[in-house]
């Protein structure tokens, strides 16, 4: 089957002088692709050089915006996803493949904790992977990693739901464990990047956090929410019977918190039906 490699790239011409040889000794016949987010550098002219297509745009539209450009333009039936800033090794793309043709629709490269690029970020993957564990029913191994291969067509469906920003890996495994597509995990080595990185800690860990409530709301919302509104119900429950043992009353907070545990429990059928809704393929 054919393939593209599609590589977002933002002021990351170092990183590409390594990684696009590499790639081409190991897969000559696939097609390269670097979108070049925005760069200041010599980006787009490295990977000419080196062969690849090279799609720029005038100003950074992010992360996902640059894997949406690179999907669209790919002409393979297989995608796969890598860093431009050497960290992902070339050589783990045949394993990927590999796993592919065992007939998954997409493999994820799994990072140990040695991969992670700080404790904090480590300690938040954890959080993320079992999260999405409870939620789909499947082990996630790396729900953040962005190298992965998948299958062109079904990855295509998803587009659509595709942030322009960081959290790509997240929403398309999540689509696709929703969507009943079959999604393994493959180990691999991720090496120190080259060049400076581009996420910053204050801004990108409230945009990671807010990945927890994306999570769920990607795949069932009212597993997220039958439980908050218990926790009201309960919290109301335990008030009532206390205002009622020592003044036997019903008071103001106790029907706020019934009234609560109601409308979050509503808000979570609607939250429901909104997201099968985004799952219904557009129409060509």
């Amino acid at each position: 089957m054919s393939i593209s490699i599609i590589l977002p790239a933002k002021n990351e011409a170092e990183g590409l002088r390594k990684t696009l040889p590499a790639l081409h000794g190991l897969i000559p016949d696939a097609e390269l692709i670097v979108v070049d987010d925005g760069s200041t550098d010599a980006t787009a002219e490295v990977a000419r050089a080196a062969g690849a297509k090279v799609l720029s745009s005038p100003y950074s539209m992010g992360n996902g915006a640059a894997i949406k450009r690179g999907a669209r333009a790919a002409r393979g039936e297989i995608l796969v996803f890598m860093d431009a800033d050497g960290q992902h090794d070339p050589a783990a793309i045949p394993r990927l493949l590999a796993r592919l043709e065992e007939g998954y629709d997409m493999v994820v490269g799994a990072r140990a904790w040695a991969g992670q690029a700080s404790a904090h970020r480590g300690v938040a993957n954890v959080i993320y992977n079992r999260l999405a564990s409870w939620m789909t029913g499947f082990r996630v191994m790396d729900l953040t990693s962005g190298f992965r291969a998948v299958r062109a067509d079904k990855f295509r469906e998803f587009l659509h739901l595709l942030p322009n920003g960081f959290s790509y890996p997240t929403t398309s495994t999540m689509a696709f464990f929703r969507s009943a597509y079959s999604v393994a995990y493959e180990p691999i080595v991720v090496a120190r990047r080259i060049g400076r990185s581009h996420l910053r800690p204050m801004r990108d860990g409230i945009r990671f956090l807010l990945i927890i409530f994306k999570i769920a709301t990607l795949y069932s919302p009212l597993k997220l929410f039958v439980p908050t509104s218990v926790a009201f119900f309960g919290l109301g429950l335990g008030y009532y019977a206390y205002t009622y043992v020592a003044f036997q009353r019903f008071t103001n907070m106790s029907a706020l918190l019934f009234s609560a545990a109601v409308i979050v429990f509503l808000i979570g059928l609607i939250s429901e039906q909104i997201t099968a809704l985004t799952y219904v393929r557009p129409r060509d």
